[in-house]
């Protein structure tokens, strides 16, 4: 039997109208950035690009920008982002789901330990045991939970910009 032209057109329409009805939830884990944009955070994506010739894998980073109308994104936080059904603006595509690790407070996702680069936390704590503590050692019980010390020591949540020049006078929200 041969299909005909129209046939296949009905087919074919029926198949995407199909697909188009069918909503597709993507989530992407990101790192926020610093954005001047208000009720937006800058999310940079990395993704692995396949290089043909070499069969190597390389980091490639894009950014988008995420609707956050609370403000939860500070920067260096890592967010679970997903895709709007339609876009708000022509730059804010996405929208923050939730922030999956604050700057700093990095969770093992298989044992829910606290990870410090490679090592648990534990780890270190009975490393430090066995030789003795240094002075200068960061004690993570002791220390207070980010967002205290915002004004003081912290300033991630306030607008941020790049330093093009030494003139000699203070910026301190400059990066």
């Amino acid at each position: 039997m041969r299909v005909t032209s129209l046939q296949y057109f009905q087919q074919f329409s029926t198949m995407a109208a199909i697909n188009k009805a069918k909503p597709i939830v993507k989530y992407i884990l990101g790192t926020c950035m610093p954005s001047a944009k208000s009720n937006a955070a800058r999310i940079k994506i990395r993704r692995f690009e396949l290089d043909q010739n070499l069969l190597m894998y390389w980091n490639e980073f894009s950014f988008v920008f995420a609707h956050d109308p609370n403000k939860l994104c500070k920067t260096g936080d890592t967010v679970l982002i997903q895709e709007l059904p339609q876009k708000m603006t022509r730059l804010i595509t996405h929208e923050v789901v939730e922030i999956i690790y604050p700057m700093g407070d990095i969770t093992d996702p298989v044992t829910g330990k606290k990870v410090v680069v490679s090592k648990y936390r534990e780890e270190i704590k009975e490393t430090n045991e066995l030789y003795g503590e240094a002075e200068s050692a960061f004690n993570y019980e002791e220390r207070p939970p980010r967002g205290t010390l915002e004004d003081k020591l912290d300033f991630s949540h306030k607008p941020s910009y790049v330093k093009y020049h030494e003139d000699g006078t203070p910026q301190p929200y400059s990066i």
